[in-house]
């Protein structure tokens, strides 16, 4: 019987009804099984429906940035953790302008393939190996294609 004003506090109400019911954690209802970018963003999500969340995009982009230079500057051991850091950053600005970073990155996905088979199609036109062409010689056939999708 709560009186809720909009749909974020739907979400905050149905996330305290689910600590009520047993739920040791926020997070429990977050299947192990899903994939990692996902599971991040509704990790992220999940918390910021309790408040543990920036209150603006400018501190969560800052955030990113700290997390490129842990990175930079991080021994090569740390590489990898340092790495799902700013990985984890970026989810969590993608959730703030509402990107699904899942569908952002297999669009990626598709450009690169596509660009990179131009590359290959002029290589097999020209009778070349890719091997044998210069890495200019690659971007420049690159940029092309970028200019044509």
């Amino acid at each position: 019987d709560v009186t809720v004003k909009d749909a974020e506090e739907v979400k905050q109400n149905w996330e305290q009804l689910k600590l009520n019911e047993g739920n040791k954690s926020v997070l429990g209802g977050v299947p192990n099984s899903m994939p990692s970018l996902v599971k991040a963003m509704r990790m992220q999500d999940k918390a910021a429906q309790v408040g543990f969340d920036w209150p603006n995009k400018e501190q969560v982009w800052d955030k990113v940035e700290e997390e490129l230079t842990e990175f930079k500057t991080a021994p090569e051991a740390e590489k990898e953790e340092e790495f799902g850091d700013v990985l984890f950053s970026l989810v969590n600005y993608a959730r703030w302008h509402n990107i699904n970073p899942d569908d952002a990155l297999e669009k990626t996905n598709i450009k690169f393939k596509k660009r990179f088979e131009a590359i290959e199609a002029f290589a097999q036109q020209k009778g070349v190996k890719m091997q044998d062409m210069t890495l200019a010689e690659m971007d420049e056939i690159w940029n092309e294609a970028k200019k044509l999708a």
